[in-house]
């Protein structure tokens, strides 16, 4: 009796085990030869993957690149790329989860700042690919009553990221990109940790250093709390005044009114 030919979703999930996990049972016998031996066709499919997916990596990382080296980079790219293959086409959104692998990848061990460094680099490229969004009118908000005020919600542009590290990883950032040695090596990576705002501006990316109260007031706004909610707990520094520079730099998109201001 004659097998049935497999189904294009058989086909590509036979192809993704083989660029994957280097499983070729599936899609040995459905490739063309053409002059190629099946396996030496797959090992090129699988190297341009490898490639590609690294290159990405670099672009979206390239201080961790130049802190560790191309050689480091590469082979720990292979090893990421095997646990986190990408889910959708978008190369912009591959590599989320580097600053985890890291954090646990037994060679980075001695490098304590690099997870936090990547960190930041992820949420620059977020902002470097999120999409241009119309800033919050002002306007709507100044046409609430007083009592609605209290219970807005704001939506922060796609573009800000709000990240705390326990290693002055703007600096290092900042040094490694500038290829500034001088300034890298006066780093002190114990540094007390830092609260980091990332944000998308006219004039390129901005990482802004705050008080841990002004971050953590921020980053109650960006989760969505009520406005009054977020006041109540920012009683060591002047939140109206970090509240108008957020309006006034862009930061938020829209709001909502809760039902309840807690």
């Amino acid at each position: 009796m004659e097998t049935a030919a497999p189904s294009l979703l058989e086909l590509q999930r036979a192809m993704r085990a083989s660029l994957v996990v280097h499983d070729d049972r599936g899609i040995s016998a459905h490739v063309v030869h053409g002059g190629i031996d099946p396996a030496e066709r797959l090992d090129i499919y699988r190297n341009t993957f490898a490639s590609v997916l690294t290159t990405a990596l670099r672009l979206s990382y390239p201080a961790v690149h130049r802190l560790v080296g191309a050689e480091f980079f590469e082979g720990a790219a292979r090893i990421f790329i095997e646990a986190h293959p990408p889910t959708n086409a978008c190369l912009d959104d591959y590599g989320e989860e580097l600053p985890g692998f890291l954090s646990d990848f037994e060679p980075a061990a001695s490098l304590a700042y690099l997870p936090d460094a990547a960190r930041l680099e992820w949420a620059v490229n977020r902002a470097l690919h999120a999409p241009d969004t119309e800033p919050l009118d002002t306007l709507r908000l100044k046409a609430l009553a007083e009592a609605e005020r209290a219970r807005v919600c704001f939506v922060p542009h796609p573009s800000l990221s709000l990240v705390r590290v326990d290693h002055p990883a703007d600096r290092i950032w900042h040094a490694v990109l500038e290829e500034d040695d001088a300034a890298l090596s006066a780093i002190d990576p114990g540094e007390d940790p830092a609260w980091l705002l990332v944000q998308r501006l006219p004039s390129g990316i901005e990482v802004r250093r705050m008080s841990e109260s002004a971050w953590r007031f921020s980053a109650a706004l960006c989760a969505g709390r009520p406005l009054a909610a977020a006041l109540d707990k920012a009683r060591d520094f002047d939140a109206s005044a970090l509240l108008a520079d957020h309006l006034v730099s862009g930061r938020f998109i829209d709001f909502s009114l809760t039902n309840t201001s807690t």
